[in-house]
């Protein structure tokens, strides 16, 4: 069954590709993988294969990746993606002596990949769950590791029905899980080759803090003069008030837009997840401030204006640096998006409600540096407690940093216990 619906996806690419150039771009990168691999694999090197889905799984996978070629320089790197969110971003990524597609996982596919890398090791990094692949690899003996996984009762895996499935978790060496919860249900299955190391993510996203770039036109905006209402007793003064929206959609934006218009006290960031004209152009309709551009801005306009709009990409873990609230969007959709890359800079992260699947997230609620918003009536009060109360805007934000910090060693932990 499984082989059949790999063949109908395989069949689905085709069709979709007609229609979809993020598709054909995807069918095309599988049909040359082989080709790809072919021509650069080196016969004489060792290689170790990193498999990420896509862009987010591959941040978890880079200080492994990176630890792995500062340390251990007789292993060459291959990384494989499933989906072009993730090739194409990092195709040209420097820690990787390959990088390519991953063809669908058919008993062929499969094969063919294996027969020409014949990598020495592998780790698979969260979700990633390839039956044929992992079942070849586990025949050949190649040791494969899946790392940053995270488990949950609702999966295929602890169903009646999936146990036929659920014997590809047989397949891997070992696993390096987020959490007590996931060993506990890989056990009731009778997996117990796993080990509770956290999420690679936090010592990337330390990693990422480092190599924070200095931004003169975030800087002139972050000192200028804000439209302020006069500070209150107890209230953060005009300068440490910036809130620095990351990765919002429509319905977060409806929320803290409409709030921030009337409180001018506070200075405004936006980096929104989709940068495209008609997403913009509704950002800035909906802004009554003085607002500029990224691209379109010099220091004396950046300087004057009250709002600022990221219009390109690759910055926004970099502008947390110069906010004091952050807001991670994603909340009010499928799933928030990356709270870490603001809470390392020690301030409180605010996001929607569907973040429950997001133990990153939980953490932060948990800790106290994290809150969680339902509609515009609560965002509005907990606003107004982080605008009155420098105490509690301090606390909050020193608690989402620590926990960062707290939460961080994986890589340490995985590295030290696979053979390498």
């Amino acid at each position: 069954m499984y082989n059949i619906l790999m063949y109908l996806m395989q069949f689905g690419f085709v069709v979709a590709s007609l229609f979809s150039e993020k598709v054909r771009k995807m069918w095309r990168g599988q049909r040359e993988a082989v080709g790809v691999l072919r021509e650069k694999v080196d016969p004489d090197a060792k290689y170790i294969w990193f498999h990420a889905a896509s862009l987010g799984e591959f941040e978890q996978g880079r200080p492994l990746m990176e630890q792995i070629r500062k340390e251990h320089s007789q292993y060459k790197i291959l990384l494989t993606f499933f989906s072009p969110s993730g090739y194409e971003v990092r195709k040209d990524y420097q820690g990787a002596d390959i990088i390519c597609y991953l063809p669908v996982d058919t008993i062929g596919n499969a094969r063919g990949f294996l027969r020409t890398v014949r990598p020495v090791m592998a780790f698979f990094i969260k979700y990633e769950f390839w039956y044929n692949y992992l079942h070849i690899m586990k025949y050949r003996g190649i040791p494969t590791y899946s790392v940053s996984s995270i488990f949950r009762r609702d999966q295929i895996f602890f169903k009646w029905y999936g146990a036929a499935y659920g014997r590809v978790l047989r397949c891997f060496s070992h696993f390096y899980v987020q959490n007590r919860i996931s060993r506990s249900l890989l056990h009731t299955i009778g997996i117990d080759c796993v080990s509770v190391v956290g999420d690679t993510r936090f010592d990337r996203v330390l990693q990422i803090k480092s190599a924070a770039r200095q931004l003169p036109l975030v800087e002139a905006f972050v000192g200028g003069s804000a439209s302020s209402l006069p500070a209150g007793e107890g209230a953060v003064e005009a300068p440490a008030r910036v809130f620095v929206a990351g990765s919002s959609w429509p319905p977060d934006e409806e929320i803290f837009i409409d709030y921030l218009n009337a409180h001018k006290e506070w200075k405004l960031i936006i980096a929104p997840h989709v940068i495209g004209e008609d997403h913009l152009r509704q950002i800035l309709d909906r802004l009554d401030r003085k607002t500029v551009r990224y691209t379109q801005a010099t220091e004396e306009s950046a300087r004057e204006a009250d709002c600022l709009v990221i219009d390109c990409f690759g910055l926004l873990s970099s502008i947390y640096h110069y906010g004091s609230v952050a807001y991670v969007g994603g909340g009010f959709g499928a799933g928030i998006h990356n709270v870490l890359e603001a809470a390392v800079w020690d301030m409180p992260v605010i996001f929607g409600p569907n973040n429950k699947k997001f133990q990153e997230a939980q953490g932060l609620l948990a800790a106290g540096g994290g809150f969680e918003i339902q509609d515009s009536a609560s965002f509005g009060e907990l606003m107004g407690r982080l605008t009155t109360d420098a105490g509690f805007l301090s606390e909050s934000g020193e608690a989402a940093g620590k926990f960062v910090e707290r939460m961080t060693g994986a890589t340490r932990k995985i590295l030290s216990d696979v053979p390498l």
